[in-house]
């Protein structure tokens, strides 16, 4: 069967939108104008980019900014792409221009077709809107970069928890293996006598001391700029 479309406009022009997109115009022209890798958002990356705009979305509903019916339906939204339900809607290719724009309204258009749809709306006709209601007070230069920083948070503690398991093998084997005794090596020649056990042991031991410094590295991303909007003095954002 062949794909249906839909029109929207920006201040571009119309272009086609496959029907049953979330995504909107500004999205599918960044799929035209970026066919660079074929690859699609990393998945800490997209959930990332869904929990700003739910606190966003909530904290403009308690300041009085946004309506609470959009802003509910907004945090719902964002609710279901952080569980993944979503994910196939997220189709920017990660190398494409500027400062990400292009993925940054892929997620608004996202959130606000599905918020749309939540308010008894149709695709593409925005009763939540991606710019005015779902990117409120914000701006791609201060969502990327929050997103990424929230992003390599989550892989940091899956690396951590993995190196963590990596410490505690080598560590059993040191136990096992500490009654073989071996040739130690220096410079590619047999040397004084070392303990297979302890080998393991310095192995784990230095895998621990990197978990110290990988943490260590991690704290200034914790250190967020959102609320800067779009030059760090946070221009149309609310004080609060």
């Amino acid at each position: 069967m062949a794909e249906t479309y839909r029109t929207e406009r920006d201040s571009l022009g119309e272009l086609q939108v496959p029907a049953g997109a979330l995504y909107g115009v500004q999205t599918q022209r960044a799929v035209l104008n970026f066919p660079i890798s074929g690859m699609r958002p990393w998945r800490a990356f997209i959930w990332s980019m869904a929990a700003i705009k739910r606190a966003a979305a909530e904290v403009n509903r308690d300041l009085g900014l946004l309506d609470a019916d959009k802003a509910n339906a907004i945090v719902e939204a964002a609710r279901e792409v952080m569980d993944g339900r979503w994910d196939s809607q997220f189709v920017v290719d990660p190398i494409q221009a500027g400062a990400g724009t292009s993925h940054n309204m892929n997620t608004n258009e996202v959130l606000a077709n599905l918020a749309t749809e939540k308010l008894g709306g149709a695709r593409g006709k925005y009763i939540v809107g991606p710019n005015d209601h779902v990117n409120m007070a914000q701006s791609t230069n201060d969502t990327i970069p929050t997103a990424i920083r929230l992003g390599c948070l989550w892989r940091v503690d899956e690396l951590v928890n993995a190196l963590d398991d990596l410490a505690a093998a080598l560590q059993a084997k040191a136990v096992e293996f500490d009654d073989v005794v071996k040739s130690g090596r220096t410079h590619l020649q047999d040397a004084v006598p070392i303990r297979l056990g302890q080998e393991f042991g310095g192995y784990a031991k230095t895998v621990r001391r990197a978990i110290e410094k990988i943490q260590l590295a991690a704290e200034p991303l914790k250190r967020l700029g959102i609320g800067g909007t779009a030059t760090g003095t946070g221009l149309n954002a609310h004080p609060d």
